[in-house]
């Protein structure tokens, strides 16, 4: 198949697929450090390279309810935001799966406040996690390109019609010039099709009601549908992976799986960290070390049984993540950890919370952590070992 190779950050990937795509409505709001995504796409449309309408919206809560209003009426809609943007979309963004509308929403990850902070960590996604979207984390700006693409096939399929969420570390990816292997865009649009809505809401011979009340007598019935529709969606992604591999070569799946078939250590990370825990990988293994790492691409639905099985050998593991529950565990360890409860057979597990407010993380800290694997086997875990911090000041 036919591709080219360019020099791209990872928002403009971002904006390079949703460019390929070619959205019939583009709703957007520039904020640190998501502003990018959208400063690119306006410039394609200026330059007539894309025909999408572009709405200049007064906050992100105007950019969600733009986006609602151009998916109902049957536009493709692609839109971005980052952190106190997403806080502000909090209300219309749970509507969205609701009403079934396959929206693609690109989040640069960053800090929620308070304090005031621009840089990378998950407080944002986390804290629409079970919002009902679909959401992919992405380690480079690779695989923000490529899931750009698979999330419009994903969203609009007819068994999912759900909005898609693709999740970038803010500034670490989305400013990181990368050289990306770019698709023919006739390739792209080949591979998306046309949406085709599940119901025509303009139809005035079949009319239909958009976002009425719903009290005790249905609620729970139509809340229902959608959580079988998102656990029902893995298949869909599955098929949708596989059709993009035949295209590119480049394979994926809900989960990376590292060198952890023998594992006896494992690190389980999301998103731009897993790069560097690869090259501690690489080097560990040259010194006979049984250690590995495992990405989870996919965070909802999240793929418990697939991590579960990864995971159950192994003699210890750190669930490393850029994000802190208050007077709890992190998100993803608290999923990890409910996976492997009914196993017989599991390992020890810890979960350390690192990064926040986009603190760097480098060589150095993963080297260090797979030397407190070891260290973990060995250790006698209650609750005030279990929750631990790397790279704070004490």
């Amino acid at each position: 198949m036919s591709k080219s190779t360019k020099a791209l950050t990872g928002a403009e990937a971002a904006a390079e697929a949703m460019m390929q795509l070619n959205p019939d409505v583009v709703p957007l709001y520039p904020i640190t450090p998501q502003t990018q995504i959208v400063e690119t796409y306006s410039q394609f449309v200026a330059d007539g390279l894309v025909d999408s309408e572009i709405v200049r919206c007064e906050s992100e809560h105007s950019v969600m309810s733009v986006a609602i209003g151009a998916s109902t009426a049957g536009a493709r809609v692609i839109t971005a935001t980052s952190s106190q943007g997403l806080a502000f979309m909090f209300e219309p963004l749970f509507i969205v799966p609701s009403l079934r509308l396959p929206i693609v929403l690109n989040l640069v990850n960053r800090a929620l406040s308070g304090p005031i902070n621009i840089h990378c960590d998950h407080s944002d996604g986390m804290a629409v996690r079970d919002s009902g979207w679909i959401s992919f984390y992405c380690e480079d700006a690779q695989e923000v390109y490529d899931y750009n693409i698979m999330a419009i096939k994903v969203a609009e399929h007819k068994e999912v019609q759900l909005p898609v969420m693709i999740c970038q570390d803010g500034f670490i990816t989305s400013h990181s010039l990368v050289n990306v292997d770019v698709l023919e865009t006739e390739t792209v649009r080949n591979f998306v099709g046309k949406r085709e809505p599940a119901f025509d809401f303009l139809d005035t011979k079949k009319p239909l009601s958009v976002g009425v009340l719903d009290f005790y007598d249905y609620f729970f019935e139509h809340k229902k549908q959608g959580i079988d529709v998102i656990n029902k969606s893995k298949e869909v992604i599955k098929n949708v992976f596989e059709q993009f591999s035949k295209i590119t070569g480049r394979n994926y799946g809900f989960i990376e799986k590292y060198y952890t078939e023998d594992a006896d250590y494992i690190i389980v990370a999301m998103s731009s960290a897993c790069g560097i825990l690869k090259n501690a990988v690489d080097e560990l293994r040259r010194q006979g070390k049984k250690v590995g790492l495992l990405k989870i691409i996919l965070f909802r639905p999240f793929p418990e049984l697939e991590v579960a099985q990864a995971l159950k050998n192994a003699k210890a593991v750190i669930v490393l993540e850029r994000a802190s529950g208050f007077g709890a565990y992190s998100p993803l360890y608290s999923e990890i950890s409910a996976g492997l409860y009914h196993y017989e057979k599991k390992p020890k597990i810890v979960n350390y919370v690192f990064g926040l407010g986009g603190r760097n993380f480098g060589m150095k800290d993963a080297l260090g952590l797979y030397a407190e694997l070891e260290n973990i086997e060995s250790q006698f875990l209650d609750e005030n070992n279990k929750l631990r911090y790397w790279g704070v000041r004490e």
